[in-house]
């Protein structure tokens, strides 16, 4: 029962939306049913996605997590080593069977894309590969987490992934994954270099950082503006990170930690912007 209680704390129940809604969204815009693919679809990316994204982190994160003092919470599980291997196993085999039915069900393009996602997951923490330490990739790769979903929900529903509004969606969205990495990366900047881990926060600066994460912010707003019919009004989502952001200009690396409140916020506030997406996708057509 404590194995299965670490696993549960490491797995981040309150982000398991983050990665399901965009996944049963993007099908469900596409194909408009309610099929297997997209029930089991969406309890892999609700539950076993989560364990093996946060789970190797945790593991692989584990000596430098035990100097950050927001480790242990909601905002990161503080794995102990002896639930290593286990949750390894687990969350290999608890996506294995998910995996492989969605690969078999699924076109060549679906099954490129979703194992495109599960290297990235994988590729951000693993030893030797280590995505998460190199700069600007780690954004990039953190956004693919989220991103990634959505686009295989397309593929798999038999979506153009080559039309323009599809095009338009997925960059404003890798901006918005990119923006928020970034910011959660500023608290982290003094905790990382005494670890020696290197990050677009601990590589730009805070202040440098928090602006070009305001700036994605922004760009990704004036994109979804573009978006057609009622869908540009998802553009009003991104009005509370704006602010939350903007109120961190003056931040330096010494004050870095004062992110943290702001980044606080960004849990509740995902739950903001996915209600207004929601509203807007069962909307009158």
């Amino acid at each position: 029962m404590k194995l299965i209680s670490r696993l549960i704390v490491s797995s981040r129940p309150i982000s398991w939306i983050n990665t399901a809604f965009p996944f049963a969204a993007a099908y469900f815009i596409t194909t408009g049913e309610v099929t297997a693919q997209l029930i089991i679809g969406t309890l892999f990316f609700l539950i076993p996605y989560n364990l093996l994204m946060y789970g190797v982190n945790d593991v692989f994160d584990y000596e430098s997590d035990l100097a950050n003092p927001r480790k242990g919470g909601i905002e990161g599980a503080l794995l102990e080593p002896k639930y290593h291997a286990a949750t390894l196993w687990i969350s290999t085999i608890s996506c294995a069977p998910f995996v492989v039915y969605l690969l078999v069900s699924g076109s060549a393009e679906a099954s490129l894309i979703l194992l495109l996602v599960l290297f990235a997951v994988v590729a951000y923490s693993a030893k030797h590969l280590r995505f998460k330490e190199i700069p600007v990739l780690d954004s990039f790769t953190s956004a693919v987490h989220f991103v990634g979903p959505m686009l295989f929900g397309l593929s798999l529903g038999h979506g153009n992934l080559l039309n323009p509004v599809v095009a338009l969606a997925t960059l404003a969205f890798m901006l918005w994954g990119m923006a928020s990495h970034a910011f959660g990366a500023i608290q982290d900047i003094q905790a990382d270099r005494q670890a020696k881990i290197a990050s677009i926060a601990t590589y730009l600066g805070a202040r440098l950082t928090v602006r070009l994460a305001f700036a994605s912010y922004a760009v990704a707003a004036v994109i979804v503006i573009f978006l057609p019919d009622r869908f540009a009004f998802a553009a009003l989502a991104a009005l509370p990170y704006l602010i939350v952001v903007g109120r961190e200009f003056q931040i330096t690396d010494e004050t870095c930690e004062s992110a943290n409140r702001g980044w606080k916020r960004f849990i509740w506030l995902n739950f903001f912007a996915g209600a207004i997406i929601s509203a807007l996708l069962i909307g009158p057509s």
